[in-house]
């Protein structure tokens, strides 16, 4: 047979795809046997990568170790998410939602990890969360309906609250529907919060308000303190102020944007003393920035108040 270029170069094309073809193939179909991939093999789930696939949030409390990351296969979109297993201080477990349903949220465990899931017209608190050493990240409450009308509550030591997104909260029937909340009144007092990054948007009450045990209407036992906010984005439209601080020690409150023209933005009562305010922007139709009382100026540091909170 007579060799051509064109042999040449048809023989050359065929080698190279099948040289791609054979590097495509998945490494571990030759390696698996009969029996499938290994239990090992770890998936996606938005930013996270699954370690365990459940049915049920029971299933779950049922399966999962510590530094697991959780994913549900099952639909949650008709019932609440309860998380009541956690992991350990230095493996917490994860539970991952890559923009799933939900029909709210409540987290009783400590060290546990909660990113990406999402609540509309879920049962007020929209997220509830009791326990220590707790990170809600990357969730979305929307139209929070019943109870008081709060987005998210939070009660414990060491807790983060970052990058969530909550809107719609709604006043009616004598609420105080507030994006976030914590008290302590027959619940635990709250140290070392940090809140950051979160959306408040058409929110009726307060972005926050934090209540210590020695408020008036708090239990008096232990102290409340240590939390810092920044970062976040605030709309808050029938309250007087965007963010009240009422018993509540050593709040650092930098960098947020209040976005709406409350009377003030932020309100320090009952002994929050150790304020530090700083780099925050104001709509310009707010008045002051900062109102608080003479039991609150011990240690303040900030632009000057302009008057009671």
């Amino acid at each position: 047979m007579r060799i051509t270029w064109r042999l040449v170069l048809g023989f050359l094309a065929v080698s190279v795809l099948a040289l791609l073809a054979a590097l495509a193939r998945p490494s571990w179909s030759q390696e698996r046997g009969a029996a499938g991939p290994t239990a090992s093999l770890t998936t996606e789930r938005g930013t996270e990568r699954c370690t365990l696939h459940v049915a049920t949030p029971r299933e779950a409390a049922r399966r999962a170790k510590p530094g697991d990351t959780v994913c549900f296969d099952g639909d949650l979109s008709r019932q609440r998410l309860v998380i009541t297993k956690g992991g350990s201080r230095e493996r917490p477990i994860t539970y991952a939602g890559g923009g799933d349903a939900v029909d709210g949220i409540t987290i009783e465990a400590d060290d546990v990890i909660v990113d990406g899931f999402r609540s509309v017209r879920p049962e007020a608190p929209g997220i509830e969360l009791t326990g220590h050493r707790v990170t809600v990240r990357n969730n979305t409450v929307i139209g929070p309906r019943g109870g008081d009308g709060d987005g998210i509550r939070f009660f414990g030591d060491d807790l983060t609250i970052a990058r969530n997104t909550v809107r719609d909260t709604d006043n009616s029937h004598g609420r105080h529907a507030d994006c976030m909340q914590t008290f302590a009144s027959d619940t635990p007092s709250s140290h070392r919060v940090r809140i950051e990054n979160n959306r408040c948007e058409d929110i009726d009450n307060m972005c926050l308000m934090a209540e210590g045990p020695n408020d008036g209407e708090g239990d008096g036992h232990g102290t409340t303190g240590d939390f810092t906010i920044s970062g976040n984005h605030c709309e808050t439209l029938r309250a007087s102020q965007a963010l009240m601080f009422e018993d509540v020690r050593n709040a650092t409150i930098t960098g947020n944007g209040f976005d709406a023209p409350t009377h003030h933005a932020i309100g320090l009562a009952y002994h929050s003393t150790g304020a530090r305010v700083d780099g925050n922007t104001l709509h310009p139709g707010i008045r002051y920035e900062v109102g608080i009382d003479a039991s609150s100026r011990p240690g303040y540091r900030g632009p000057d108040p302009g008057g009671l909170p």
